[in-house]
């Protein structure tokens, strides 16, 4: 005899019903977010603050609208699914809370920003459960790149744009002198500073390139083939602009090249970057970005959800139980 197996989707064209009305989870998982807000608070000041100020991370300040498009764009899955109480996300929300409040203690704000955003994901979680969380994976895991980070490897990108600028150099036949990031030609001695390692740039490629790669993409070999592009092509054409800059200082003068640095290190020379990667990968792109991602019936599917969701009514307790281990976490702050 054949098992009937029952998910818990709701047909398209009606609400999901019990208790487990997406305008009810909504308004939990924005109360459940309120609270991490205030707990949290000094972490989003201090991200913000990275974002708008700080050139490197600038780009993060786009993201929360792309998260909202990435939303959208499931919007009639979601209608299909009863939002319940996923147990998965108060395992990641309590990972999240312990990992704040160590980045906290050791004053480390990467840590700390981490485990913030891992806070926010599991709360969201632990609210419309599991099912939909799988719908919402991508979007959920997005929100990751909203912590800026980056500033770790400028040493070696400063190093690897000097290699490639000195060999250009020396193969356009200048005399060079190289030690480190210090370059020195005829026209001048040129330093590649931190500013000009390329870290804006690469940071901001790979998190265009995540999201390219998920929304037009579906073998993972290609995927993984256009995030390789995604890296290698800013740091290759970083080193090729800096080349640049010290080849037409050997005949302009090194204040004049500097002034056409400025002009073509921007988000001018990055746009044609992204025109370039973009435009070469065209045309193997697979879908549309309203194809990516779970549909309701696959992540209903997942044996594992039907194990650890628990019933539409239950969505309450889970903002009762977020609520709890905020409060927890407030006090072992205190304490």
């Amino acid at each position: 005899m054949r098992t009937a197996v029952q998910l818990d989707v709701a047909p398209a064209d009606r609400p999901a019903e019990h208790g487990g009305s997406w305008s009810g989870a909504v308004v939990r998982v924005l109360l459940a977010w309120a609270g991490l807000f205030l707990l949290t608070f000094r972490e989003w000041t201090r991200m913000a603050h990275q974002w708008w100020n700080i050139d490197t991370y600038s780009h993060i300040l786009l993201i929360p609208a792309i998260i909202a498009w990435l939303v959208w764009l499931q919007r009639d899955e979601l209608r299909k699914i009863r939002p319940s109480a996923g147990w998965i996300g108060f395992v990641w929300l309590i990972v999240g809370l312990a990992v704040w409040l160590a980045g906290r203690t050791l004053d480390i704000n990467l840590i700390a920003q981490a485990g913030t955003l891992a806070a926010f994901q599991g709360a969201a979680i632990a609210v419309i459960g599991g099912r939909a969380s799988l719908v919402l994976a991508f979007p959920l895991f997005y929100s990751s790149f909203l912590v800026p980070f980056g500033d770790e490897i400028i040493p070696q990108l400063q190093a690897i744009t000097a290699h490639i600028t000195t060999w250009l150099t020396v193969a356009s036949g200048i005399e060079t002198v190289s030690d480190g990031i210090y370059i020195d030609t005829p026209a001048g001695l040129f330093i590649v500073a931190e500013a000009c390692s390329g870290v804006k740039f690469l940071i901001a490629m790979v998190t265009l390139g995540i999201l390219v790669a998920h929304a037009c993409f579906t073998s993972w070999n290609r995927r993984l083939w256009f995030l390789l592009a995604c890296v290698v092509v800013p740091i290759v054409a970083n080193g090729v602009r800096a080349w640049a800059t010290i080849f037409i200082a050997q005949y302009v003068g090194a204040e004049a090249a500097g002034s056409f640095d400025h002009i073509v290190y921007g988000w001018f020379f990055f746009g044609i970057v992204i025109a370039l990667v973009l435009g070469v990968a065209w045309r193997w792109f697979e879908r549309d970005p309203e194809d990516a991602g779970f549909t309701a019936q696959e992540a209903a599917a997942f044996p594992v959800i039907e194990r650890f969701d628990g019933a539409p009514a239950s969505a309450r307790v889970a903002l009762a139980i977020v609520t709890a281990l905020i409060a927890f976490a407030v006090l072992v702050r205190l304490v």
